[in-house]
């Protein structure tokens, strides 16, 4: 089941506060940037973030699972708790990095 348009609308303006957000359509799921930054996956109209340690007691408790197939494990953001949100996207931001450009390949 692919995650719905008005879910997605949802969590962006969960976290809006924490710097420019969009979604991205991606393999038929989606994820969503934060300042450019690749911050939330979201399938299933489930939005994922990854386990790094820096929000680990943010999130200690919550459930985790894997976006999609191959995926590492990651923590299942509680999107309807907005604090935590906020809280959790504005860590991650932190100590996320910008996707490299790709280079166009002649």
């Amino acid at each position: 089941m692919a995650s719905s348009i008005e879910f997605i609308d949802y969590v962006c303006e969960q976290i809006s506060g924490v710097g420019e957000v969009r979604s991205k359509k991606m393999f038929g799921e989606y994820l969503i940037y934060v300042n450019e930054k690749p911050i939330v996956v979201v399938c299933n109209d489930m939005a994922f973030v990854k386990r790094v340690d820096c929000i680990e007691p943010l999130m200690e408790g919550s459930e985790v699972g894997f976006p999609y197939t191959g995926a590492k494990e990651h923590y299942v953001l509680d999107v309807d708790n907005r604090e935590l949100c906020l809280n959790v996207v504005a860590e991650l931001e932190k100590v996320t990095s910008k996707p490299k450009p790709k280079k166009n390949v002649k």
